[in-house]
């Protein structure tokens, strides 16, 4: 697939000038919310090296995170919020190296439709000592 023509499954103009760099590794998501719309279009393109590689490794999970046998179709993504435009909206201090940003991705399962919707929590730390600070998932909670 071209990623030049495609657009970007985050809702990017796309795929080559939005999420591709960070997904082929030449490029860190400098946002917590830029790595979770990376993060959405790698489960749209079922990509679990870079889903493993931006999950934090404390909070990793040890079994696949992509069933390969599920027929999952993505349908779309919803960025409802991120807390440091908030907190920066209203002029309150800022934690440079944590956010938090609120989703709704909606997706189909044998023609159903299904919605999550997630406040996600990411940190933003070196992956090894000494190294280029990088963003991480770390988890999720629902609040529905």
């Amino acid at each position: 697939m071209s990623t030049r023509s495609h657009p970007c499954p985050c809702g990017g103009a796309s795929l080559a000038s939005c999420c591709a760099p960070f997904l082929a590794g030449v490029a860190l998501a400098p946002t917590a919310e830029r790595l979770m719309r990376s993060r959405y279009t790698a489960y749209v393109l079922r990509d679990e090296d870079y889903l493993r590689a931006t999950w934090h490794p404390s909070t990793r999970p040890t079994e696949p995170i992509i069933d390969r046998n599920e027929p999952i179709q993505w349908l779309g993504l919803e960025v409802k919020s991120a807390l440091r435009l908030r907190q920066r909206k209203a002029d309150l201090p800022e934690q440079l190296d944590q956010d938090t940003v609120e989703f709704v991705a909606r997706f189909r399962i044998n023609g159903r439709a299904h919605r999550l919707h997630e406040i996600s929590k990411f940190v933003r730390e070196p992956e090894v000592a000494g190294g280029t600070p990088r963003w991480f998932y770390v988890d999720g909670s629902f609040p529905e």
